[in-house]
């Protein structure tokens, strides 16, 4: 791996890890939230197809990369209103095991990853690590019946998002698109789906329009730290670069950083045990991403 390779890789460490902390730090409802992220992403993407003069596809390539975004933006806003449950130190690892899992087993069921009994075997156990990994960085040493209240229906939430992540990894396999190609379409998606969702909000609450709210473009700036994730992302995983093994694995080291700031940043507080406890859930998450990708 070169240094160019490895630099690009982290990129998402970078993106990712401060994505979440960034737009909880701006603050807003989710509707604000996800107006800026998507609206930031749409300004990165188009800079970044005029640059390369990449153009917009068209019929069916097209309509599946819209489709990718619209998963990832309606899967992001259950993840905002988890953040206000649970805070974004605790949610970012839950979303995250979610992902590892809904991308695994869509590997074996859909991809025919793991042929082998010992790759199931072995496979199955990274995902038990994964889950285990997940419950230490919510755990909690002084429980109360509202932390478990919510922490339940955050962690029932954030499974019903894994839907729409999902949907985002999985729609432009159905394309001839490269990464980069997809990525402005994705980005038409998931501003759409951000519209949609404000206006609907604003005529079932009576709250107001986030298209109207200060806050909403303040939030533009944590959508380029998504979008540089993105890109970065994309660029790591091509062959000649890191691959879509290693850079999955170096993307999937963001956890660590969105959880810590979250913790640190927004003084997410936790006992000096949690906080242990914590970072052995972190490390057992990424060491078994990295056996996910390997068997």
């Amino acid at each position: 791996m070169n240094t160019l390779a490895l630099l690009i890789g982290l990129g998402p460490l970078i993106g990712w890890g401060f994505f979440p902390t960034i737009a909880s730090k701006f603050g807003g409802r989710p509707s604000n939230q996800i107006l800026g992220t998507t609206l930031g992403t749409l300004i990165f993407a188009l800079i970044f197809n005029l640059i390369r003069g990449i153009a917009l596809p068209t019929g069916h390539d097209l309509l599946f990369a819209i489709l990718s975004g619209i998963g990832w933006a309606s899967a992001q806003i259950l993840t905002f209103y988890c953040f206000t449950l649970i805070g974004s130190s605790r949610a970012m690892p839950i979303t995250t095991a979610f992902q590892l899992l809904g991308a695994s087993l869509w590997g074996v069921i859909a991809l025919g990853n793991w042929p082998t009994m010992m790759n199931k075997v072995v496979g199955a156990l990274a995902l038990i690590l994964i889950i285990l990994g997940a419950w230490m960085t919510v755990w909690s040493e002084h429980k109360t019946n509202e932390h478990q209240a919510h922490l339940k229906k955050a962690v029932f939430i954030l499974a019903i998002g894994e839907i729409g992540y999902w949907a985002y990894s999985a729609a432009p396999q159905a394309t001839n698109l490269t990464g980069m190609q997809a990525f402005l379409p994705q980005a038409i998606g998931m501003v759409i789906v951000a519209v949609v969702y404000d206006c609907y909000n604003h005529f079932k609450t009576n709250e107001p329009l986030a298209l109207g709210q200060v806050v909403s473009y303040k939030q533009i700036f944590s959508g380029f730290f998504f979008a540089f994730a993105a890109l970065t992302y994309l660029i790591s995983a091509q062959p000649d670069m890191n691959g879509l093994a290693t850079g999955f694995i170096l993307s999937q080291t963001s956890v660590v950083l969105a959880t810590l700031t979250g913790i640190y940043f927004l003084k997410q507080a936790k006992t000096k045990k949690e906080m242990w406890v914590t970072i052995l859930g972190l490390v057992l998450i990424i060491f078994a991403a990295s056996i996910t990708v390997m068997v």
